[in-house]
């Protein structure tokens, strides 16, 4: 937990690489994961760059493998993906020989196999048309329930004289009837056309894909329409093969197509195991492959990023490293260069930064989910205070106050440890709702705990009741007031045997005014809650300054800052929490927060009730006036004494400037030293005021909604529910509590990581 107050110490390291111990050195600081390189050849276009060949090398290789992935998947194989502990190292610069050699010959012979499938699935396409077109037409001239016994004596006669004519084919069916309409346009109806489907499927040879086709046999007179029937076939493109006048010649042909049927599947089937082979052997080693490939070019790339010494007999580089990482960086380049066998060593030098470092903040499996939650916001401002290592508690704990029951706590806990206890095999599901729902499994634990806890302080089960301890409400008959009391009540002066031991009473479940009751209760914690956390918020921006010695910024921001929230608000409810023993035994004197707090503000009275005080101490108006006033003050305290100081300041440093060098009170890091005239400084700062006196009107009432889903949770679903009071706690974080002390403004350090480039994450 230390490590998550706030982001690591980051250091600027310079590295100094001899060039044949580069590849290995880098190759071990990506197995490491601990330094975020900084382009040194921003000016270089990446085309000319040193090591442009290598890339473009492990390029053609992935463009090879993404070929072969594609044939596996067209063929429907599976390829092993490795564990993490499987995964190879970056293959040495001379072992890629072989490398390529391999993909080269897989891809040559399976382009050759796919080719020569391609041309035999088409022979055999064109025989199984013909096949089709020979069986079609004998049935064409031989059934006479398909012709009119005149126009088949017709035809007989006309074919037998040598004038009439026919061409055979095959057609895709969706294009018949349009080619039908065609050769009658064209013949004006002197063409007579038969047609029959194709009942076996007939596969495309080039997509693999079923199409529907039908054999068609027109007959007509004529050398002319016979040209014109040839070229309206070629418009829609259908296939027209030769087919015998007598069937003597037709069986005789049809047979020699059959068997040469027979040889063409002997030969796919060939083909068709031979690819097999080719691919489950390729299948076997495909993952090793890309991964050596992936971590090649990104060692490459990064290898770009590095410059030459003037003798170009040394690599530099430099980067980003935690300060704990420093000795597992200079140890992975000694190992690299003893990898490299390189007689000169290389060393690294801690330089001083020019610009802001990056921000990290090291986490586990458990913490990663809620430093996922504050980074989604914004990147934490270098070595600013992390609000994840609070959120871990006060997340979950203001969800449950919104879904607060057991019931749906016990639903929402065994989904939590159904995930904890087999992460190992549900990690490998891949897809990204799911991947959601299992990072922040411990954010769903913790939040499951929680609801269990005050799902027993509001005694709420599946919005049922448990008499756990035994109720404290008992009726006392001897001093009964029911027989007198036309609402049939009776005094818990008389018929409250003490308090309940934890929690609501289960009685509360028969009483007419349990909503009432509730509305009041949960409101009264809502804001209570709210008034806390926001409270610790602006607490938090104290740690900050005295953090980076911004002692100015406590007198100028926080003191005000807390003093107008706890005066109003703090006070309203540390108060009013708890009412003097007079007024908890005269019935209808409990005052009303809201009106008084009006009052407070407006230096107004109210005449309260008939034996009734409207204070609960003497000289409470005197000091509620004395706290307004205070409160009021710390307006104009937040709003002129900081441009007031800054140009006070200024002054004494440059005496002719008519600008204000904006000082780095505020913020941290790479934001400040830029001239800025007066009057800017000033709106600036009334932004700001105005915005944290308003909105900490707007943000005591926006805790309110943990008073609102908490009521309405027992009427809606779990998961709906349950994802609503997420939001909404997201909101409460990040909104009401964050902006009193949060900054944002860093941006995240993004190591050299192998690890990190095969979850793909980063590019």
């Amino acid at each position: 937990m230390g490590d998550m107050f706030r982001s690591e110490e980051m250091a600027l390291c310079q590295m100094f690489i001899q060039p044949e111990a580069a590849y290995t050195s880098v190759s071990e600081l990506g197995e490491r994961g601990c330094v975020q390189f900084r382009d040194l050849n921003t000016e270089v276009n990446a085309f000319q760059r040193k090591f442009v060949t290598e890339v473009r090398r492990c390029d053609e290789l992935e463009r090879r493998m993404r070929y072969i992935e594609f044939e596996l998947k067209k063929d429907n194989i599976t390829f092993p993906t490795l564990d993490e502990d499987m995964e190879p190292f970056a293959p040495n610069p001379r072992e890629i020989v072989d490398l390529e050699a391999k993909l080269e010959s897989i891809e040559t012979e399976l382009r050759e196999l796919s080719q020569n499938a391609i041309n035999l699935n088409s022979n055999f396409l064109e025989m199984t048309e013909l096949k089709q077109v020979l069986e079609k037409t004998q049935t064409f001239f031989s059934n006479s329930q398909n012709i009119n016994l005149d126009s088949r004596n017709q035809m007989d006669h006309h074919q037998q004289s040598g004038q009439l004519s026919f061409v055979a084919g095959v057609i895709k069916l969706e294009k018949f009837f349009a080619f039908e309409r065609m050769l009658w346009r064209i013949s004006r109806g002197n063409i007579f056309l038969r047609r029959s489907e194709i009942n076996e499927p007939v596969k495309d040879p080039e997509t693999g894909h079923c199409i529907s086709k039908s054999v068609f046999v027109a007959f007509f007179q004529g050398e002319q329409l016979k040209q014109r029937v040839k070229k309206v076939c070629a418009g829609f493109h259908a296939a027209i093969y030769p087919c015998p006048n007598s069937q003597q010649e037709r069986e005789q042909m049809l047979n020699d197509i059959r068997l040469r049927l027979q040889d063409l599947r002997m030969v796919l089937n060939t083909t068709a195991d031979h690819r097999n082979r080719v691919l489950v052997a390729a299948s076997r080693s495909l993952a090793t492959w890309s991964i050596m490939v992936k971590k090649m070019k990104a060692i490459y790339h990064t290898l770009n990023m590095f410059n030459l010494d003037v003798t170009n007999k040394c690599l530099i580089g430099e980067g980003w490293v935690p300060s704990k990482d420093l000795t597992i960086v200079q140890n992975a380049l000694i190992e690299g260069s003893k990898r490299a066998e390189s007689n000169v060593p290389s060393f690294l030098n801690v330089i001083a930064p020019d610009e802001q470092p990056p921000t990290f903040t090291r986490t586990n499996k458990f913490t990663r989910g809620f430093q996922n939650l504050i980074d989604s916001y914004g990147m934490a401002t270098y070595r600013e205070i992390n609000p994840a290592l609070y959120t871990c508690i006060t997340f979950p704990f203001l969800f449950a106050v919104m879904f607060g029951d057991l019931g749906h706590g016990l639903v929402l806990l065994s989904f939590a440890l159904l995930m904890v206890f087999r992460e190992r095999q549900l990690r490998k599901i891949k897809g990204e709702i799911f991947n959601i729902f299992f990072n922040g499994r411990y954010i769903i634990l913790l939040m499951a705990l929680f609801s269990l806890y005050t799902g027993f302080i509001y005694n709420d089960i599946f919005s049922k009741s448990m008499n756990v301890f035994g109720s404290a409400w008992f009726v006392d008959w001897n001093h009964s007031t029911i027989l007198n009391n036309s609402h049939l009540q009776m005094d818990p002066g008389r018929h409250v045997s003490g308090v309940y031991a934890m929690g609501l009473d289960p009685i509360w479940q028969l009483a007419d005014n349990k909503i009432i009751f509730l509305n009041t209760y949960k409101m009264k914690l809502s804001i209570i809650f709210g008034v806390l956390h926001m409270i610790f918020g602006v607490c938090m921006s104290l740690v900050n300054h005295c953090y980076f010695k911004r002692s100015i910024n406590i007198i100028m921001d926080f003191m005000p800052q807390i003093i107008f929230l706890v005066l109003l608000f703090g006070y309203m409810w540390v108060k009013y929490s708890a009412q003097s023993e007079e007024l908890a035994n005269t019935p209808g004197c409990a005052p009303s927060i809201l009106i008084l707090f009006i009052n407070m503000m407006l230096f107004k009275h109210q005449e309260p009730l008939e034996g009734c005080e409207e204070y609960l101490f003497e000289q409470q108006e005197l000091v509620q006036r004395i706290f307004v006033i205070i409160a009021l003050a710390c307006i104009p305290w937040m709003l002129l004494v900081r441009p007031l100081y800054e140009e006070n300041i200024d002054v004494e440093q440059n005496p002719n400037s008519h600008k204000i060098q904006k000082s780095d009170s505020r913020g941290h890091g790479g934001h400040g030293n830029d001239d800025e005239p007066m009057s800017e400084i000033f709106i600036q700062q009334a932004i700001h005021t105005i915005e944290y006196v308003l909105s900490t009107i707007s943000h005591t009432a926006s805790y309110l909604r943990l008073w609102a889903l908490s009521l309405a949770h027992a009427r809606i679903l779990v998961l709906i529910e349950g994802l609503s009071a997420f939001l909404h706690t997201l909101r409460l974080h990040w909104v009401e509590f964050m902006s009193k002390f949060y900054e944002g403004l860093g941006y995240a350090f993004q190591p050299f990581s192998f690890t990190t480039l095969l979850e793909g994450v980063e590019e």
